[in-house]
């Protein structure tokens, strides 16, 4: 068993490493679609409507009910950012990071695979 901080550390990212490692094909290079449609405000205002309250926060730490407060210029905003993001098919490096929490499925787990992972 491990005890000292860095190996257990080092255990848990080999464990999320090896739990969620893509496997899948190598993708096709895909053309940018520049023909594609604009998202448009009312698009992200009801995706905003839709999303659940109560849920845990991403890495930027904000709550859904915060997100649902923000008025027409903090909705301007983020539809710009997506309009962005669209538009050069890139998407920042910090939108793509998570969190993990680890919970124990039972009472006293010591080993990684006796957790669930929650990001």
């Amino acid at each position: 068993m491990l005890i000292e901080k860095k190996g257990v550390l080092n255990r848990w990212s080999e464990y999320v490493e090896d739990l969620f490692k893509d496997d899948r094909c190598k993708k096709s290079k895909i053309e940018k679609n520049i023909e594609g449609p604009t998202i448009l405000k009312e698009d992200v205002e009801a995706a905003i409507k839709k999303m659940k309250n109560g849920k845990a926060t991403g890495p930027d730490n904000i709550p859904i009910e915060m997100i649902k407060a923000i008025d027409n210029l903090g909705i301007d905003l983020t539809t710009k950012l997506l309009n962005a993001i669209y538009d050069s098919g890139t998407i920042p490096e910090n939108l793509c990071k998570s969190v993990f929490v680890v919970l124990p499925k039972t009472p006293g787990a010591t080993e990684c695979e006796l957790h669930k992972t929650v990001s």
